[in-house]
């Protein structure tokens, strides 16, 4: 049975990228808001989860599975990636070109989380505003810019509509591939050190899952209200000199009993070392210019939008962060006993 809203609307969602961070998030928190919610894995079979996301098996590489996992829904979240930064060339452009075929046969909204790969240093100098020009320098950016052209093409047909989000760097308690788990601390382990990709002095951007989940949510309601293609910034979190975001893990770490860890410089000499034998890490190196120059996008048009930004304190953010990384002992109630 379907979840109805209260317009009447159908409310079921696909989620291409589920098992990933930002899609899972987003996934999680439409069930949560009564969407029936979909999400489509290779090898999955058929089934429910705990959660009440059903899974469905498919690639999001196929045309046939997509448009069979997209009957009947009416939006769509394109959250999927090539794994491990690779073949972007290959898989990044026929993926969306499955999606937008699929959201036109269903009348559907895309929602697509942005990069910010899609501008270049023409437009750094100042917070970057959704109708900035996009004049990319890596081919990353390229293909970026590409794939959100054929989004704003096919919105030009009245037969789907598009919202993308855009946002710092992702952090959460389930966030997948993301900085901060696999760069700047070690999951499952007690933080003793911290390591800043920033170069320093030069601020960066940040964004907690949730509250990007959020955000999509949130333009999701309204989604008859904007226009065919609607491009959304957020502020998230901003680090003014690189080294704020490592102080906050060390208040938190404090307050929870540990040791103040050490905040050191990212070792960006030893990923340049392995780069060429390791592809993830020539990938990696190619978006280094992200933290050694200010990438700083403005959410003008969201605040005007939905009137506020989803947006947890930071400290609290970290904390959870840390926590579902399993950076802190396991906190254990009372032994019970048997009374005889």
């Amino acid at each position: 049975m379907q979840d109805i809203n209260t317009t009447g609307i159908t409310n079921t969602a696909l989620v291409l990228g589920a098992t990933g961070g930002i899609g899972g998030e987003v996934a999680r928190q439409l069930r949560a808001a009564g969407w029936q919610v979909r999400a489509m894995k290779r090898g999955a079979k058929e089934s429910v989860d705990a959660a009440g996301i059903e899974w469905l098996g498919g690639d999001a590489l196929n045309e046939a599975d997509v448009m069979r996992a997209a009957q009947g829904c009416s939006v769509i979240v394109h959250a999927v990636n090539p794994p491990g930064y690779r073949r972007w060339a290959e898989w990044v452009l026929p993926m969306i070109d499955n999606t937008i075929k699929a959201a036109r046969a269903q009348g559907a909204t895309v929602v697509l989380p942005g990069t910010v790969y899609n501008y270049g240093p023409d437009v750094f100098a100042q917070p970057i505003r959704e109708d900035a020009p996009q004049n990319p320098t890596t081919r990353k950016g390229a293909i970026r810019v590409a794939l959100e052209q054929r989004l704003a093409d096919a919105s030009a047909s009245g037969e789907m509509r598009v919202i993308i989000v855009r946002a710092g760097d992702f952090f959460g308690p389930k966030a997948g591939n993301n900085w901060l788990a696999q760069g700047m601390v070690k999951p499952g382990q007690a933080v003793a050190a911290v390591q800043l990709p920033s170069a320093w002095g030069v601020g960066h951007q940040y964004a907690y899952l949730p509250d990007v989940a959020a955000t999509m949510l949130a333009l999701l309601q309204r989604r008859h209200e904007l226009p065919a293609f609607a491009r959304f910034h957020m502020a998230g979190y901003w680090d003014a000199d690189g080294r704020e975001f490592g102080r906050a893990i060390q208040r938190v770490v404090a307050r929870r009993g540990g040791h103040l860890p050490k905040l050191k410089a990212f070792p960006w000499w030893l990923l340049r070392l392995a780069s060429p034998f390791v592809a993830t890490l020539r990938e990696l190196m190619e978006m280094r210019y992200l933290w050694s120059t200010e990438v700083r996008m403005d959410n003008q048009l969201l605040m005007r939008t939905l009137g506020k930004e989803p947006h947890t304190a930071l400290e609290v953010a970290i904390e959870a962060t840390l926590v579902g990384l399993g950076c802190f002992p396991v906190e254990r109630g009372p032994v019970a006993r048997t009374v005889g």
